[in-house]
């Protein structure tokens, strides 16, 4: 399968090494308005490399596009790809309506092509499918409730304007939000009926929403609850081994770090973009190598404390797998060590496209994770209950 790339930026870059190590996926076009980037893929690659998406979804040379263009491009880019009978990988969230969903919907069913979103969402890591089976097996009882918190840095790494520009999908609902609503639809079985929500703006230097803390009740009357602070103060890693999200160990002497380092660099909007192209492909920062053929990581990947809770114990992520309180006592299952939810999720995408399989991630499951995400918005907004009626099952 013949790859073209909508955007060179830090997601290409953190994925690259997972579509390098697939077999049957060739990098055959890129596409970014940056030039170092286009330099860069055409040293890596060959090209052809443009500055328009649009020309990049015309060449008949490329079967499927990845989108990890801004969050505000994704519907646009998107369709453009799907218009042009292109199979479509994208990032998350989706788009930032539910109109450009359906839109989006409507042009992949019509062809026939493949829309898989959610790139790398921690929804899908392994730990949390040996959860939700577990759910589903009884072991242990009917699920009573589910309860999700990460605290971060988010806020203070090196943003551009539009990642701090709710409007355009910026701040931690559009951003970090989808990780852990995928995450808890994935342990509920998908259908949330209701929101209530607050939401955080507490720095006036960066004015999109850091924090969160929403109540969700599932169709089924389950409640569960998602807290995240990227403000860069307590870290949820600590409860975690100091294990990072990705099974990488962390330095637990960063506290406050990128903090710290924004107010001492003071850096213009221009100055704190530019850092952050730094990290993307084509970018000096020692972030940007990587390895071309990615080995699992030394723990597993997750995405802060998680408890799980049913009639006859509850459940939790660990560095090497789960553990399980129970009648019992408690117990640890080991799980091999994830590949990652980059390299499942192109493995999934492959899979789809040449085998025509269905796929988890499709756009009606992440049109009703955007639908979580809009409703938090709404409910911190009007500081009442929303109601949701885009809701899919996850497909078992």
């Amino acid at each position: 399968m013949r790859f073209g790339i909508a955007g060179l930026g830090q997601a290409f870059a953190s994925t690259l090494p997972e579509i390098l190590a697939h077999p049957y996926i060739k990098i055959v076009a890129g596409a970014d308005l940056r030039r170092e980037a286009r330099e860069k893929f055409l040293a890596d690659f060959g090209g052809p490399v443009y500055e328009d998406v649009g020309e990049l979804c015309s060449n008949p040379e490329i079967d499927a596009v990845y989108v990890a263009t801004p969050h505000q491009f994704h519907a646009r880019h998107s369709l453009l790809a799907l218009e042009c009978g292109k199979h479509v990988l994208l990032e998350k969230p989706m788009a930032l309506g539910i109109e450009d969903c359906d839109a989006m919907i409507r042009s992949a069913d019509k062809r026939g092509l493949k829309l898989l979103v959610g790139r790398g969402s921690h929804g899908f890591d392994l730990p949390v499918l040996k959860m939700r089976e577990i759910i589903r097996g009884g072991e242990l009882g009917r699920l009573g409730m589910i309860h999700s918190w990460l605290y971060s840095d988010f806020l203070y790494r090196p943003r551009t304007p539009e990642e701090l520009d709710t409007s355009l999908g910026g701040g931690v609902i559009f951003n970090q939000g989808p990780h852990q609503i995928d995450t808890i639809r994935v342990l509920g079985g998908g259908l949330i009926r209701s929101v209530r929500a607050t939401t955080g703006i507490w720095d006036p230097t960066r004015r999109s929403e850091g924090s969160v803390v929403a109540f969700f009740e599932f169709a089924d009357g389950v409640p569960a609850t998602m807290v995240y602070s990227g403000y860069d103060h307590f870290d949820t890693d600590e409860l975690f081994q100091w294990i990072g999200p990705y099974g990488l160990p962390k330095d637990p002497n960063h506290h406050g770090r990128a903090r710290r380092t924004l107010r001492e660099t003071a850096p213009t909007p221009e100055q704190e973009t530019a850092i952050k192209a730094s990290y993307g492909y084509g970018g000096t920062h020692k972030r940007e190598r990587h390895t071309p053929q990615p080995t699992p990581t030394p723990h597993q990947n997750h995405w802060g404390l998680m408890i799980v809770s049913c009639q006859k114990g509850d459940m939790r992520q660990s560095p090497e797998g789960i553990v399980i309180y129970g009648d019992e006592g408690k117990r640890e299952i080991p799980m091999p060590r994830d590949p990652g939810s980059d390299r499942s999720v192109i493995a999934e995408f492959y899979e789809a496209v040449v085998q025509d399989r269905p796929t988890f991630r499709d756009g009606r499951w992440e049109k009703a994770t955007l639908e979580v995400c809009l409703a938090i918005l709404q409910s911190a907004r009007e500081r009442r209950e929303v109601q949701l009626i885009h809701q899919v099952g996850l497909h078992e």
